[in-house]
């Protein structure tokens, strides 16, 4: 029976953390070379009713919260360590939804949430994965001009006030992005810094070249 990196080959891999422009990237690799994208974050609404608290305790938990919850009353470092990806829940869900797409194509993976430790596993070849890291000035000013719709902060955070729960934000994800560089490091995978003087076309172009990929169809 062959493994499930050996069934993946077809896909790759671009993670790391938020604020990165990497939907962009995938949606612009995709629109070039003809490549599916799968959309993680859009996935990850499909996975809570899959979750069960033995195995997902900590997806479980948030299933059924309404917005802002999981920020109310804690500390970054408390949200940062009830992460469900921090755990590797989601990876399950991951190998299942892709290897139940068609592999006739090759597959962009665009997800913040799994870790290099996680994700090592399921690669037979290092160079099908990317880490897109942000530098904090960029994050900060990508991040606040997504929260400053009303509506959407709203929607995100519920009653919370927006600007200091978009600071807990930005601390829970250097938490994040400080882990996933450790275990990258650890395991020889790339990683690419974005401080947006570089159009995302030209870091497609970069992407593209760390895949392997030939030029535009």
């Amino acid at each position: 029976m062959t493994s499930p990196a050996e069934r993946l080959t077809h896909v790759r891999w671009i993670a790391g953390g938020t604020g990165t422009g990497k939907s962009t990237v995938a949606r612009l690799l995709a629109l070039r070379h003809g490549l599916a994208v799968y959309d993680g974050d859009r996935a990850e609404h499909a996975w809570l009713p899959r979750t069960t608290p033995q195995r997902h305790p900590h997806l479980s938990a948030a299933r059924n919260r309404p917005p802002g919850a999981n920020w109310r009353d804690r500390t970054p470092e408390e949200v940062f360590a009830t992460m469900a990806s921090l755990h590797g829940e989601t990876v399950g869900f991951l190998v299942e939804d892709l290897l139940a797409l068609a592999a006739d194509r090759m597959t962009l993976v665009d997800y913040f949430g799994i870790l290099p430790r996680h994700l090592a596993p399921l690669l037979i070849d290092p160079a099908h994965a990317v880490f897109l890291f942000p530098t904090p000035d960029f994050r900060r000013q990508v991040l606040t001009a997504r929260y400053a719709d009303p509506d959407r902060a709203r929607a995100t955070w519920g009653d919370l006030d927006p600007a200091a729960t978009l600071a807990k934000r930005l601390s829970r994800d250097a938490l994040w992005d400080q882990e996933v560089s450790i275990q990258a490091d650890r395991l020889g995978l790339t990683t690419l810094v974005v401080d947006g003087s570089v159009p995302a076309p030209a870091l497609a172009d970069t992407v593209a070249r760390h895949f392997g990929l030939s030029g535009p169809n």
